[in-house]
């Protein structure tokens, strides 16, 4: 049996939703879940012009712990996980996460588990500037 982290790391460049995606394809697998997080014109019933993504020197580490604990906790064949930094602007791609398991219910499972896990447990920072001018830090300590 192969790996079952296939791809997990911290871009500045546009991601590509093909990479994570073919990254994690398996003959024994019956399904693949892919999520695709992007950039919206909005937050908090406010417009958002754009937003830039910061993280910590230790993050890929991080991530990669993360997706090895939701991978011993979900009966699933591959994981991959692919997270931008830098500035974005609305409709980028900021994260792109996917799991392949032998049916549906698991990788669905699985992915949705890996994708709240790392929003919740990674040291990933959004500063958004909304179209009155202000803004504002998600998730920094």
């Amino acid at each position: 049996m192969s790996e079952p982290i296939r791809l997990v790391d911290l871009r500045e460049d546009a991601l590509s939703i093909d990479e994570v995606y073919r990254s994690v394809l398996d003959d024994a697998a019956g399904a693949v879940d892919v999520f695709v997080g992007t950039v919206r014109d909005h937050d908090h019933d406010r417009g958002v012009t754009s937003l830039q993504y910061s993280a910590h020197p230790t993050v890929v580490a991080q991530m990669r712990a993360v997706v090895q604990a939701v991978a011993d906790r979900h009966e699933a064949i591959a994981f991959s996980v692919v997270h931008r930094v830098g500035d974005l602007a609305i409709g980028d791609l900021a994260v792109v996460a996917a799991v392949s398991a032998a049916h549906r219910g698991q990788a669905f499972d699985a992915c949705r588990a890996l994708v709240d896990d790392l929003k919740s447990q990674v040291p990933i920072w959004k500063h958004q500037v909304f179209s009155d001018g202000s803004t504002e830090w998600v998730g920094s300590p």
